[in-house]
């Protein structure tokens, strides 16, 4: 199982990406949120319109899900005919058919390709193709489900956005990898990560790397290179990865 760090970046940064995570399996091409600057990321790096399987939403803000209207009327103009399935938390299916109306009015009753959703709960596990993947909401202002993804030999996790709890802790514990929304580095925000926070939570979930990702905009630009000098003598590896760099599991 491969990762591609499509985009990195939080949702007003103008030199990086919005966060968005490519799952690569023997049988499944999975992206991970589909914000404003999405699309353009993935073309970049596949731009056959049959590549993608399948699309994960952990939450309906803007830089997760707002890249779906122009990812899918391209599929459209270049004439896919594969379905693709949306996997969501119950509700969104409405919210992200009213969002594809409002981008492309009447283009989806047009489209050549059927669009499936699953919606689903915390806690819940489903089997989608060779992958395993399981659900726990974060604390954020928009209700978000953290993912754990399992080919049968590897898992890691995707946080979306928000604060750990309990249960995400529990989703989380002995991964390879988990990448999570990390804001700030040692003040606390209500909704969104900390840095030092979350290198204490790895440490005791036995998880073998943590991947930083959705750093404040200022934060990065400012403090960047020191932040990876003190995070990189932890028990725990810690990276902070730039857009399309890879992580094989």
């Amino acid at each position: 199982m491969k990762v591609i760090f499509l985009g990195v970046g939080e949702a007003f940064d103008e030199n990086m990406p919005n966060t968005s995570i490519l799952v690569i399996s023997d049988k499944t091409n999975l992206l991970l949120d589909c914000g404003c600057t999405t699309p353009t990321q993935l073309w970049k790096f596949n731009d056959d319109q049959l590549f993608l399987d399948a699309i994960y939403i952990t939450h309906p803000h803007a830089d997760h899900y707002f890249g779906i209207p122009a990812l899918f009327v391209r599929m459209w103009e270049e004439k896919r005919k594969k379905p693709i399935t949306i996997i969501c938390q119950k509700g969104l299916r409405k919210v992200i058919k009213e969002l594809m109306e409002y981008g492309y009015k009447g283009f989806a009753k047009d489209f050549k390709f059927k669009i499936n959703f699953i919606e689903v709960e915390e806690g819940q596990t489903i089997q989608f193709n060779d992958l395993k993947l399981s659900f726990a909401f974060t604390e954020h202002s928009a209700s978000n489900l953290a993912i754990k993804i399992n080919d049968g030999k590897k898992s890691f996790c995707y946080s979306g956005d928000g604060e750990f709890n309990e249960k995400t802790e529990e989703l989380y514990k002995n991964s390879d990898l988990v990448i999570h929304e990390a804001y700030l580095y040692d003040e606390k925000k209500i909704g969104h990560g900390c840095i030092t926070d979350l290198i204490k939570m790895a440490e005791r979930n036995n998880i073998k790397c943590l991947a930083l990702t959705h750093i404040n905009r200022f934060l990065r630009r400012k403090r960047l290179e020191s932040i990876k000098k003190r995070v990189s003598n932890k028990k725990v590896k810690v990276i902070i990865p730039n857009s399309f760099e890879e992580f094989i599991l």
